[in-house]
Parts: C-alpha cells; structure tokens; sequence
C-alpha cells in the first residue's frame, strides 16, 4: 500500500499553492470552543482557570502558578545526563541568538540626527506544550530569545500533564518542562494549557499578569486563541505556529533511507502533519515507499505517524530542481530540507522557510533540539512572508528623528509641498510656525 499521494506537476508552471497539500481542520467548531474558553477566562479568572484544567486536562488546580519547591525538586531528580544534555541545548541556543540580535543605530545627514532603538517587550508569556510529547525544548527556544533580548519577565504557560514514574498524574506540568524552566531561570510557571493559557496571559488573573506577548507552538485551539486575542489587541504573537511541517527538495542523489526517516521524524508529532517531498525523480518514489514500511514498523507511534503520511503525505513530482525550488517557495515550509547535489547552492536559491537544513547529514532533529537555530517557525505556508522566532520577536524597533535649524530649513520646503498636495494645510503650518522662529 502505497503511503504517500502523489502529484504530478511535470509540465504544469502554474501557481500550485492551492494544490499542495495542507491538514483540513473545522476551523468553525474549533473557534467556538475557543471564544467559549477565553470568555470564561476574562469573566472568571482563576476559577476559569481550574474548571477548564478539570475538564480538558482531568487535573484539579491547587496551585495556578508552580511553586518554587516543586521547580528545585524537579532539577533534583533530574537524570544527570539529561540535565547535562539540556544545558549544553541552552548554551548553544543562547550562542546563536546572542549574535543574531539586531542592534540599534544612529546617524547624522542634512542638519537631521535619526535611527533607530530596538526597546525589549516588558513581560511575555512563552507557551509549552505538553499533550501527545511534552516539548521541554520548546521551553529552551521560546525563553532563550526573550532573556536575550532583554525581557524583565518570562511567564511559561504548560498544561498539568506531568505523571511520576509508575505512571500516575502528579498534578503538576511535565517533570522535564519544569526543569528546563528552573535551569533557564524563567520568573514564573504556569500551570494552564491550550486556549485558556492564552486566555490569562492576554486578560491577566489573580495568578497570572498580563503579558505583552505570547509565543510558541501549540495545538489548533492555541493558534487560534492567539488569533483571536491578536485580532482584539488584548497582545501580540509571533506568527500562525500550527501543526507542523516538513518539505525535502530531493534529486537522484538522495538517500532514500534518510528520506523516509526525516518524513517519519515529523509525522511523529501530530496526525495534523504535512510531510512533502519535492523532486523530480519518480524513481525515488518506490524506494521511499519501502522505507516508510519498514522503518514505520519499527518504531513507537505508528499510528500516529500512518494517519498523517496517509492524510497529507504527498510526493511531488517536478520538471527539475528549478521547477522544485518554485514549489517549495509555494509551499513555504517551516521546515525545509535540501538533499541534492550542491546542496548549498539549491537552498540559498529557495528564499522562503522558516529553517532550511541543508546536506544530506543535517535533519530536523538537529534544529529541533541542540543545534542553535529556533524551533519556533512559522507554519500553513505563512514562511512565505514571516520568519521565526529570533530575538527580533521580542524588541519594538522604534524610529527618532532629532532636527536642528539646518535641518528644518532643509526639509521644509519639501513637506510644505507634501502637505499642500494632500490638502493638511495643519501639516505646512506646523512646519511655518517653526520656520519662524518663536515669539
């Protein structure tokens, strides 16, 4: 049985956007439990708060925020290799942020002093999921930028999934989520997931302030509560971080075992996954197809990842890697790799992804977790006019302009013309009065 659709667009230049292969979701019901979750929130703060944990979670809040004991013995129990492993993740985060952070600047031309200030957001909220996998590196990639950039206040919002090791629930989030969260120093954890997360950090409650912004990948209900609080100016977000993704451009060169486990890889997640693959050899389609078997076979979440090959698995054939750089730019991945000869010089032709891994020897997984790059992306083809989440996503770049007398007298004449063209004679006026002089 064949595993992946496939679509044939050899000879056919046209635009495939709408053709490409995307999760069909009911965005109708979903938005209707969202906007239900986030009135209860904003009506009845906390005790939204547990009623909603109690039914969507089965965990009953004594604590909304995370106490610092629990945080310190979650360190203390922490498999030493593991906690060794996560601070090696965090270092290397913080490296590559570190010298991706964009730095003001200011400069003199005419008699005028301008440029710009990058100002750090006050207080965010990071999100963590913790459903189907908990992401305690979610937490490294989300805090990381936000510390970096100078932040006063990391709130981190995770649901209260965490079980011990008989496999009880404990009543808090994840064990390894609450580590990561000691270890990178966040101010505050909460212990709240899916839309009502969003709900709290955007309204504020007894237990949680409002933050400026959220950020951090989550289920449908999470996307859209973002949305939603966006859309009222309640706070602001990164992007649209959906389901997840993976596009692999490939030629004959490829592997197909390599293939095959990269498409596993993001299948893993969620039955929601879109896993493409972009080439113009059909010869690799039956290869492909027999690794997906027998590598699917061996692994743990099979009918997680069988659900999203057989929904959104998809190969698509192309004329050429020309024609192949085309799709993928359509498609706009979060995750976007290059197996192909010089594969260098194909990625750096394919503008739009939210993180291209270029070669044969570089995996998602490699960015998922330790390699330095950000694992928030921008997903649903939105990589084709946003980026992902760098310390840019925490900083309001603000604009000054300071003028002296050669300065205005420079200008003047120009923005009088401006003014007398858009009919603001206010605006020509404002310029005289200064022209001359004060009284």
């Amino acid at each position: 049985m064949s595993r992946l659709s496939v679509l044939d667009l050899r000879g056919d230049r046209s635009d495939v956007r709408d053709r490409l292969p995307r999760p069909r979701v009911d965005l109708a019901v979903a938005r209707a439990g969202v906007e239900a979750s986030l009135t209860a929130v904003r009506e009845r703060g906390d005790h939204a708060l547990r009623e909603l944990t109690a039914r969507f979670d089965g965990v009953d809040l004594d604590e909304v925020v995370v106490p610092d004991d629990v945080l310190d013995a979650a360190v203390a129990q922490l498999d030493p290799e593991l906690c060794a492993t996560l601070e090696r993740s965090i270092e290397r985060v913080r490296w590559f942020h570190e010298r991706a952070k964009p730095h003001g600047w200011e400069d003199t031309r005419d008699g005028m002093r301008m440029g710009v200030w990058f100002n750090p957001v006050q207080r965010v909220a990071v999100y963590v999921p913790g459903g189907l996998s908990p992401l305690p590196s979610s937490a490294i990639m989300t805090a990381i930028p936000a510390q970096v950039a100078g932040v006063e206040e990391v709130v981190l919002c995770t649901p209260p999934t965490g079980r011990d090791p008989a496999g009880e629930r404990t009543g808090w989030p994840n064990a390894t989520i609450l580590a990561t969260a000691r270890l990178l120093g966040v101010d505050r954890v909460v212990a709240v997931g899916g839309a009502q997360a969003i709900a709290a950090v955007a309204y504020g409650t007894d237990s949680v302030p409002i933050c400026d912004k959220v950020v951090g990948p989550g289920n449908l209900y999470v996307a859209l509560a973002k949305q939603q609080l966006v859309a009222e100016g309640r706070i602001g977000t990164e992007g649209y971080a959906g389901p997840t993704e993976v596009a692999i451009v490939a030629d004959g060169t490829a592997d197909p075992r390599y293939l095959a486990a990269d498409l596993i890889g993001q299948a893993e997640h969620d039955e929601l996954v879109t896993a493409l693959l972009i080439t113009p050899n059909a010869e690799l389609i039956a290869p492909v197809e027999a690794e997906l078997d027998a590598q699917i076979a061996r692994t743990t979440h099979v009918q997680r990842i069988s659900t999203a090959l057989e929904q959104q698995g998809t190969v698509a054939l192309v004329d050429d890697i020309d024609h192949a750089i085309e799709v993928a730019e359509a498609f706009g991945a979060e995750h976007l790799e290059v197996h192909t000869a010089d594969a260098r010089k194909v990625a750096e032709r394919i503008r739009y992804a939210g993180t291209t891994f270029i070669g044969d020897l570089t995996p998602v997984s490699l960015g998922d977790y330790a390699a330095g790059p950000n694992h928030t992306l921008p997903t649903s083809g939105t990589a084709r006019f946003n980026g992902g989440l760098t310390t840019s996503s925490f900083l309001v770049a603000v604009n000054f302009l300071e003028v002296d007398e050669a300065g205005l007298d420079h200008l003047a004449d120009d923005v009088c013309r401006f003014a007398d063209a858009e009919d603001l004679p206010a605006h020509r006026a404002a310029v005289e009065i200064r022209r001359d002089g004060p009284k």
